[in-house]
């Protein structure tokens, strides 16, 4: 995994400004340690920070080739049949990286190479001759890309951070900016920066910069169509798709091993991941685990969260005889990370939920590169509750933010009159609703199930994947997510309900395709989402930070929020907090984290407000 960033000015000589493109580069070395490069001619630079993970030296960028730049961020899980396809047609290579099969796909296919892939990625190719920029991103948008169109040119990078560190780039919001963050935070629209004319390239999209402008279309979405398997028929091709897509992502030149929670889908990973190495007569699996110091003591059961993992990771770890890591986390690292989170996101994130990932994959760093982990299963499969309440299926609205009266009622009385909160996520999610790729003649049910699998999709999905890429990007350590295959995810999304429910569980067809792989402990195991503290010494903590900007009469959070209200919040002392911000997880402490953390943000980005 690496980081990447570029300009492209058609009315400048770039290469005079190099210092700009090196503090672009700079920003995004957390991405990539091992190596830095660049590339300059007259009207362009490109940067690059490379983390290892294949072919040390053969994958060296910025790469070139017959007047064809690449940088690239991402890895390719079908490197060697794209090789193989390309060895055919004549082409010879100097390298077994997939950055140099990336390449010369693009220059002997065009900018329908795209379509062969299989991987997650965010690149940019310079053509030479044509004076062209050509960009794609991945189909589920596992891996980020940024753009602002710059005066006569355009600027790019892996993370916002990168386009910001450009001297004539400020931090702006202006109205749609305190929206995404009020109304919709901490998830994002698809495409949008927040910052003002700061835009994120979409998922399964290409983009193409010339002197005639930019210019972006779309190479991929899931099909609607029948589904004419039968349950087992289904359980088997789920089981077939899910091992292949696991044992692709095991190719590694560095140490790799898996996320282990005990849940099903981590359990699914880890399982395949083991048997395919024993088979193969590798070193034994290592798995990582985190949880929190006096969890046991504190932890409260809820609908979302019925049990702990411990029981379940130790079962999973003596069935498989994995090398095992536990990590116990203590509440103040999990606060004094808050910050840390924020400056890896660019934006106000999930509160503890990214801090602890951020610890946990520094941790697991100290052992290997690469971890895969189980993302993106719930949203597929449908694992979430709102796939199964009726009031979250015929509610217009997403149903992870049900909390549009607390935010607007949080918001200064000037902002109050310029900020319709509610209309602007309704707008954006009715703009996703009509977006979806509907079956004919589906029951109406059937259609509206299909809508929320589709909103899932592209938007809590990507905040979790966010999350994953900027927390372990920021240890400089690769998350690799299995479940986010696009074969996988294509064949998934035409499943009916009554078979993704089979036995009437959630992820039922899933659990059955993992029968005979994992204990059936683990199979039927009722869901629980990424563990959480429960200690009081972490809520002390966060509204002692509250208290601090409260205190603090330059406070930037309230330019926008009216603080004798979050006074109020903070003196209830979170206990009347129950409902969500945002999800499952960020009620009151992660709530009030999370306004902390939108405080330090506006501060240490020194965020323009512009409405």
């Amino acid at each position: 995994m690496c980081g990447i960033t570029g300009w492209i000015d058609f009315t400048r000589d770039v290469q005079q400004e190099d210092k700009q493109i090196q503090k672009m580069t700079e920003a995004l070395q957390h991405r990539g340690p091992d190596e830095t490069g660049y590339y300059f001619e007259r009207h362009v630079g490109f940067g690059h920070q490379r983390l290892i993970v294949v072919d040390p030296a053969g994958g060296k960028q910025p790469m070139e080739h017959q007047k064809y730049i690449l940088v690239y961020n991402g890895e390719l899980y079908n490197t060697e049949e794209i090789r193989a396809e390309l060895l055919r047609e004549g082409w010879q290579f100097n390298s077994h990286s997939d950055t140099e099969v990336l390449l010369k796909s693009y220059i002997a296919w065009g900018e329908n190479h795209v379509d062969k892939l299989n991987g997650i990625f965010a690149y940019a190719i310079w053509d030479s001759t044509k004076q062209q920029l050509f960009m794609a991103r991945d189909r589920l948008g596992v891996k980020p890309l940024f753009f602002k169109q710059h005066q006569n040119g355009l600027l790019f990078g892996s993370e916002i951070k990168a386009i910001l560190k450009h001297d004539e780039v400020n931090a702006v919001l202006k109205e749609d900016g305190l929206s995404e963050i009020f109304a919709l935070g901490p998830s994002r629209t698809p495409g949008h920066g927040v910052f003002d004319q700061i835009e994120e390239l979409r998922a399964a999209h290409i983009g193409i910069f010339d002197r005639n402008g930019w210019k972006t279309r779309r190479y991929w979405n899931v099909k609607s169509q029948v589904h004419n398997d039968s349950v087992e028929e289904t359980a088997e091709k789920v089981r077939s798709l899910l091992i292949d897509a696991v044992e692709r992502q095991l190719v590694s030149d560095v140490p790799l091993g898996t996320f282990l929670s005990g849940g099903v889908d981590s359990s699914a990973i880890t399982a395949i991941a083991t048997h395919y190495l024993v088979k193969n007569h590798k070193d034994t699996l290592q798995t990582f685990s985190i949880d929190y110091e006096d969890n046991e003591k504190y932890f409260t059961k809820s609908n979302f969260q019925p049990n702990q993992d411990t029981e379940f990771i130790k079962q999973m770890v003596s069935t498989l005889q994995t090398k095992q890591h536990s990590f116990v986390m203590d509440n103040h690292t999990l606060g004094k990370l808050l910050p840390d989170a924020v400056r890896h996101r660019d934006l106000p994130g999930m509160a503890d939920v990214d801090s602890s990932l951020l610890w946990f994959c520094q941790q697991t760093k100290k052992e290997v590169t690469v971890a895969l982990s189980g993302e993106c299963a719930d949203e597929i499969f449908g694992g979430y509750p709102w796939f199964y309440r009726e009031d979250d299926l015929n509610r217009e609205g997403f149903p992870w933010i049900r909390s549009s009266e607390v935010r607007q009622g949080l918001l200064r009385s000037e902002m109050n009159a310029k900020l319709n909160l509610a209309e602007y996520a309704k707008n954006r999610y009715q703009e996703t609703i009509q977006e979806t790729p509907l079956l004919e003649g589906e029951a109406p049910q059937d259609k509206a199930r299909r809508e929320m699998f589709y909103l899932n999709m592209h938007w809590f999905m990507p905040t979790l994947l966010d999350r994953k890429d900027r927390m372990s990007m920021g240890a400089s350590f690769e998350a690799r997510v299995p479940f986010s295959d696009h074969l996988l995810v294509e064949y998934v999304w035409n499943i009916p309900w009554e078979i993704k429910t089979y036995g009437n569980r959630e992820k039922g067809i899933l659990r059955k395709a993992m029968e005979g792989i994992l204990p059936d402990e683990i199979l039927y195991r009722k869901k629980s989402p990424y563990p959480k503290t429960h200690h009081p010494v972490y809520t002390e903590l966060v509204i002692n930070w509250m208290n601090h900007i409260l205190n603090d009469k330059d406070s930037r959070l309230f330019d926008i929020l009216d603080r004798s209200l979050v006074k109020e919040l903070v003196d209830k002392k979170v206990a009347n907090i129950r409902t969500p911000w945002f999800g499952q997880l960020m009620t009151g402490p992660q709530l009030l984290a999370h306004l902390a953390q939108i405080d330090f943000w506006l501060k240490e980005y020194n965020v323009a407000i512009d409405i």
